[in-house]
């Protein structure tokens, strides 16, 4: 679950980044942005900002800000109906620093795998992207993002997106996030 208050504070680092980063997006955009802590209530390290300028049948472009240190959890895109592949993804960077593990060699260097998670977080091969620098990620290729110690603004732009279908390596992932208000209790 994530607080209002953490919405609302994920909204405006995202409306200041992406000024920074001089990527254009309409208020509208901005109200429909998704502020997700993943069901993890642990947003501020287990978490993203996403806005979503497109996502029909057969596009999606999206653009992902992430804080410093904040990881989007590990996770792969698999085949859905109507889309026998599962989505191609190119994730560009436009602003910061994206730190990308893939499988591979466990060369972590930067990232900062969250407490207590590491058998969630289980690709290591460690890859620093700067703005301008992209790379094509094939169906089924496990992931996870993480904002380096200036934050990431990174283009999302693939095939159809069904994000609320992707599995995660994490049992404890919830897509949607449930919003309560400060001083709520959980139920």
């Amino acid at each position: 679950m994530i607080l209002r208050s953490q919405v609302k504070q994920g909204k405006e680092y995202t409306r200041r980044v992406l000024a920074q980063a001089h990527v254009m997006v309409s208020e509208d955009e901005l109200e429909r942005m998704e502020v997700g802590d993943f069901g993890l209530s642990n947003w501020r390290e287990e978490g993203a900002q996403i806005v979503t300028f497109v996502n029909t049948e057969r596009v999606g472009f999206k653009v992902i800000c992430l804080m410093p240190d904040q990881a989007l959890p590990e996770h792969w895109h698999t085949a859905v109906e109507g889309d026998a592949l599962g989505k191609e993804e190119i994730l560009r960077v436009v602003h910061g620093t994206l730190r990308l593990y893939l499988p591979g060699d466990q060369n972590i260097r930067e990232g900062k795998i969250p407490a207590g998670k590491e058998s969630c977080y289980t690709c290591r091969e460690e890859h620093i992207m700067h703005p301008g620098e992209q790379i094509l990620l094939p169906p089924g290729v496990r992931h996870w993002l993480q904002g380096g110690q200036d934050g990431a603004v990174v283009y999302s732009i693939s095939s159809a997106a069904h994000c609320q279908l992707d599995p995660f390596t994490d049992p404890g992932v919830v897509r949607v996030a449930k919003v309560i208000e400060d001083g709520e209790q959980s139920s």
